[in-house]
């Protein structure tokens, strides 16, 4: 608090933020793998489907790596896990 007793929302202002967390294509192929084996995704669920999963702050940066790695978010999980999909899973 300041002088006044009123709090000091300068100092509020001036603490570090905590760091935006950065998922490479590796990670999130895992996490989507974890949510297959978990039973909450499918392999043949569009990708955009991973997005319930993530902050949304979270989600358009993996957004962005996503399609840096050449995957639309139409694809299916299956993709984006391995080159083989399945039609009966």
């Amino acid at each position: 608090q300041n002088a006044g007793g009123r709090p000091d929302l300068l100092h509020d202002r001036q603490r570090p933020r905590r760091p935006a967390l950065y998922y490479s294509i590796s990670a999130i192929q895992d996490e989507a793998r974890h949510l297959i084996d978990s039973g909450r995704l499918t392999r043949s669920q569009p990708i955009h489907n991973l997005c319930r999963f993530f902050r949304d702050r979270e989600w358009g940066q993996i957004e962005r790596e996503l399609e840096d790695n050449q995957y639309l978010l139409r694809d299916r999980i299956c993709d984006l896990v391995s080159r083989e999909c399945w039609q009966n899973d």
